[in-house]
């Protein structure tokens, strides 16, 4: 008999930035959402998804353009970050499907920018820091990167760094490849969620 699939939604944010400080009153947003989804059980990648997040604070600099690739004209045919929060609920499944990102960032922005907005926060209580397991089954001493660990990994950056679709992809090779050397055991960290 085969085994339940055990799905997982791997998630990396971009986030308007810029060489320095921020300019007076703007702050730093999410611009795209990328999304893979990772069946544990099956040990494949089984959904790749990306949602553009149109920002009302801030606007893309030239770095962050230089950093992502993504530019102000791309972001504007985004949809407002509370669209973005309710297809992350409705379509992905994200309050009810544990998921993972490359440290705790993501999870820290999502938070921040749900309770500055008043946004319903998208996602259940179940995070797994996977760079932190990656960390910890490597027996390193420093965190690595995303890129840094898939070289420490053997596998291939597919794609471009720094865009929330690849990163999601990349990161969810890194998942997967734990998982395969049975070392996905992730303390999931029951997260507080507010504005639910």
């Amino acid at each position: 008999m085969e085994s339940a699939p055990e799905l997982w939604n791997v998630v990396d944010i971009e986030a308007t930035c810029w060489d320095g400080q921020p300019p007076p009153g703007a702050v730093s947003e999410i611009i795209e959402i990328g999304l893979t989804v990772v069946d544990v059980t099956a040990g494949e990648r089984v959904g790749r998804h990306r949602i553009l997040v149109r920002p009302r604070r801030s606007t893309v600099s030239d770095f962050c353009t230089g950093l992502t690739g993504l530019t102000q004209a791309e972001v504007d045919t985004g949809v407002p970050f509370a669209e973005a929060c309710r297809l992350l609920a409705a379509e992905h499944r994200a309050g009810s499907r544990p998921w993972a990102s490359w440290g705790d960032y993501d999870r820290n922005q999502f938070t921040r920018q749900c309770a500055a907005t008043g946004t319903r926060y998208p996602f259940g209580r179940r995070h797994a820091n996977a760079k932190l397991v990656f960390t910890e089954a490597y027996g390193l001493r420093k965190r690595p990167g995303m890129a840094r660990a898939l070289e420490l990994a053997g596998l291939p950056l597919e794609g471009r760094h720094h865009r929330g679709e690849d990163d999601a992809w990349n990161i969810a090779a890194l998942v997967l490849h734990l998982a395969a050397r049975d070392a996905w055991h992730p303390a999931v960290c029951e997260v507080p969620t507010p504005f639910r």
